[in-house]
């Protein structure tokens, strides 16, 4: 599986990589007990079932059922292969993998995708460098400084510019060995219709578009002339997709996770003024609407999330989906409000970090707040017939809200406003909530029905479970059961496993549940591996739970060697036409399936 890595270097990336550091990184953890739980990237939920243990170094999610090793949740939730799993810890952790290896795997993985994120990290450099040293960027120099951006935060984003000649670009790309014909199939480039390739940002102030990895993926690039579209991004590809990018998430992510909050601006200037004035928990949707995927990235960070969009009409109307958007992903939503006519990056400029602070983040809306307000502008209250059509879809959104006393409050907000009886109001939230509940009700009770028949398991299948979780913890345990039982277990599956343990402690290896699992390349074998390493373990097994353990399992062995040895008598009895042995024989044999069946028979 790791091909030409050596094993001894692998595990020295894995071990210096703690999974609750790497897995932290990604999902909010917080611990409880022994372990740390999270909500679970992999899929959608509200209610956190998703545990990492630092002790040995696994993850698994009780929902999904998807567990494994650091190497393994970077494969699983960033679609890496394994090399490159091993590749990022190593970097990460400040190891190195040895060139022939590295040369190999370049050559073999993905050529065109490596080609272009090799292709987005030198022209980074090349446009930062041009720039800050190039004669020819004076006017870009000109149009930054009017800005506002100092040259630390040009220097931190790698701010750039991209020359106007239109093959200068491309000449350095052709030295530097890259394929332009590649580069332009995956956006990196451009190419006209006779086919010349072409620098899409020539003549633009150039700002990188990293993913969460901290890669540039893309550049968006402002024009500095009169030239259209004053806006240019690359197209999407395979590595640039906006739907799933948040603009600075990478430089971001520590600070939105030590505050617990975001704040989403609509672009690239807002977040980079922000972070100028010491606003460092700042993303950007990259002027587009918030997909759900974004919406998903930030409640893995955070509880609450800030909007703050410009302060005219389009920007009102974005901040309205977005924060419908995260409201629908579970997370907590503020709005904030500039004034109108200004935007985020204006109102910091003019006023400073402590006014926008404040005044802005500060004095945010709740989402319902925000929403009423919003609504309301959609009607014009001073006619009767459209302020009862606003009054009618202010209840329904009030009647979504959870907690009682927050519908209470906003119920005595309307009925104050306009002039109502707050029970009136009130009976009429209560009623649009029984008018969805029997249908979520229902909903719950067919979910409710659908997990509730777990079937009980034997004995024997819970001793085998059971026996295997100290084998995983305890190497001279499953020494002992290797005398005694060898894989003699009945389940299939835990005989696997066990064949593979025994494996593993003989190679001379510890019990290490996240090594051990490296070497299983069955899936399924694999979660069930770390489902049994997940269970909670008394600190010391006695002798006699070790036997008792045994007992079920070579009783269960016992009954099935009687019963087939029955089986066959009964055939022969049926043969030579005995029919009184074959009935009685008959009887044994139902007496002892119906003991198999006994889910806690001893």
């Amino acid at each position: 599986m790791a091909g030409q890595i050596p094993e001894e270097l692998i595990e020295e990336i894995r071990k210096a990589n703690d999974i609750v550091d790497v897995v932290g990184e990604h999902v909010s953890l917080k611990k409880k007990g022994r372990n740390y739980f999270g909500l679970c990237p992999f899929h959608g939920e509200n209610t956190p079932s998703f545990s990492v243990t630092q002790d040995k170094q696994i993850y698994h999610c009780f929902g999904c059922g998807k567990g494994g090793n650091v190497f393994n949740f970077l494969m699983e939730l960033e679609g890496f292969t394994f090399y490159q799993a091993v590749e990022y810890l190593a970097n990460k952790s400040g190891l190195s993998l040895p060139e022939t290896v590295s040369s190999q795997h370049t050559q073999q993985n993905n050529q065109i995708d490596q080609e272009s994120l090799n292709a987005y990290e030198f022209l980074t450099m090349f446009y930062h460098h041009l720039l800050v040293h190039a004669n020819g960027a004076e006017e870009a120099k000109q149009y930054l400084e009017k800005r506002g951006l100092t040259e630390d935060v040009i220097k931190k984003f790698k701010i750039g510019f991209s020359p106007y000649q239109s093959d200068v670009t491309t000449t350095l790309l052709e030295k530097k060995s890259f394929r332009l014909n590649h580069l332009a199939h995956t956006g990196v480039l451009s190419e006209t219709e006779d086919g010349k390739v072409l620098d899409r940002f020539r003549g633009r102030v150039v700002f990188p578009i990293r993913n969460h990895l901290g890669k540039t993926v893309g550049f968006g690039g402002r024009t500095i002339t009169d030239e259209d579209p004053k806006y240019l991004n690359s197209p999407e590809s395979k590595l640039f997709q906006k739907g799933n990018i948040l603009y600075n998430f990478d430089y971001a992510r520590s600070e939105m996770k030590k505050l617990n909050q975001a704040v989403l601006f609509e672009g690239y200037m807002d977040v980079i003024t922000a972070d100028q004035y010491g606003i460092t928990n700042g993303v950007a949707s990259l002027g587009t609407a918030l997909t759900d995927h974004q919406a998903q990235l930030l409640k893995r960070y955070v509880d609450e999330v800030i909007v703050c969009y410009d302060g005219d009409k389009a920007g009102i109307e974005a901040a309205f989906k977005a924060a419908e958007r995260l409201k629908k992903s579970g997370i907590g939503v503020r709005v904030a409000s500039i004034p109108e006519g200004d935007d985020p990056d204006g109102y910091l400029k003019k006023n400073g970090r402590e006014a926008f602070v404040h005044q802005i983040l500060g004095q945010s809306a709740t989402y319902m707040s925000f929403v009423l307000n919003y609504l309301k502008r959609q009607y014009d209250t001073s006619i009767e017939a459209s302020r009862m059509q606003y009054i009618e879809v202010a209840i329904r959104y009030i009647a979504t809200l959870v907690k009682p006393i927050e519908r209470d409050h906003y119920v005595r907000e309307l009925a104050n406003e306009y002039d109502l009886s707050v029970d009136t109001i009130l009976g009429e939230v209560e009623s649009k909530r029984q008018q969805h509940t029997p249908q979520v009700t229902k909903k719950n009770i067919q979910t409710h029905v659908r997990k509730k028949p777990q079937r009980l398991m034997p004995a024997y299948f819970n001793a085998e479970r059971k026996l295997i979780s100290y084998m995983l913890y305890d190497a001279s345990i499953a020494e002992r059961i290797k005398h005694r039982l060898g894989a003699s277990f009945n389940v299939d599956m835990h005989k696997v496993i066990v064949t593979h343990l025994y494996a593993h402690y003989e190679a001379g290896y510890p019990a290490d549940v996240s090594q051990f699992i490296e070497r299983i390349s069955d899936h399924e074998v694999k979660n069930l591996i770390i489902e049994l390493a997940m269970q909670s373990l008394s600190p010391e097994v006695t002798e006699g739970e070790i036997n008792d353990y045994i007992y079920m399992i070579q009783n269960e062995q016992g009954d099935k060697t009687l019963l087939k040895d029955l089986l066959s008598q009964q055939k022969q009895a049926e043969a030579s036409k005995d029919y009184t042995k074959a009935a009685q024989l008959g009887m044994e044999i139902v007496n002892i399936r119906k003991r198999l069946k006994e889910p806690n028979r001893e």
